[in-house]
């Protein structure tokens, strides 16, 4: 019996040495204040070619030049094509704008993406989602009073996001319940959000005003035992 019990703990310690090789300790996953890799970009310095794209961010953002707006500018033609791109997604698409701002704050929780959370859930808000669904997101854990729709979001992005697939049964309720194109949107803005994500993530956006970030933050190995739960 203590031989079992010995090469239990044997097998422990090897997974947490595994573990921790995996995901070392690094700042961002520890309680820090937020540096901000980029100088802000004022409009005023942008070349006159850009500023037309400005003028069009500035009708749509919620923290005017800043957020992943600050890196993207830093390549106009790129800049130009994702904000036509987002811009779609967020405000032509074919999915609900309750569930379309549900599955992005999903991609926020997902990659502890502080500025992504902090400007979309007023925006969640505003749009139904309830404040009761989105307290439980943001504790990482799966929200317990979801609608159908909602569940149904949920299930498709966090499996999609953590496990780079759908089930069968799953992809044909959404289809069925969504219709083909809505599923397509769904798909591309969760994609399109954890690009937006690393950007963040990357260049360290902290929230504008030196405000609290909203978000505790978790390792990838606890979000996906918490989300996936």
């Amino acid at each position: 019996m203590i031989f079992h019990h010995a090469k239990l703990l044997h097998g422990f310690a090897q997974v947490l040495t595994i573990l921790e090789r995996l995901f070392p300790s690094d700042p961002f996953l520890t309680k820090h204040t937020m540096n901000e890799r980029f100088s802000q970009i004022s409009y005023e310095a942008l070349p006159l070619e850009v500023r037309p794209l400005a003028d069009d961010i500035l009708k749509v953002s919620s923290a005017a030049l800043g957020g992943p707006y600050n890196a993207l500018l830093r390549s106009p033609e790129m800049a130009r094509r994702a904000f036509d791109f987002l811009d779609y997604l967020r405000f032509k698409t074919s999915v609900n704008k309750r569930l379309n701002e549900f599955a992005i704050l999903i991609q926020a929780r997902i990659s502890n993406a502080q500025f992504e959370w902090w400007a979309h859930e007023p925006i969640a808000r505003k749009a139904g989602l309830a404040d009761r669904v989105m307290h439980d997101l943001q504790q990482c854990v799966r929200p317990a009073s979801m609608q159908d729709d909602e569940r149904l979001v949920y299930d498709f992005c966090v499996q999609l996001s953590l496990n780079h697939r759908v089930s069968d049964t799953l992809w044909q309720e959404a289809v069925t319940q969504m219709g083909e194109q809505a599923v397509v949107d769904l798909t591309v803005l969760s994609g399109t959000y954890v690009m937006v994500s690393m950007l963040l993530n990357a260049t360290q956006v902290g929230i504008p005003g030196g405000g609290t970030e909203p978000l505790q933050v978790f390792n990838p190995v606890d979000i996906r035992q918490r989300l996936l739960a």
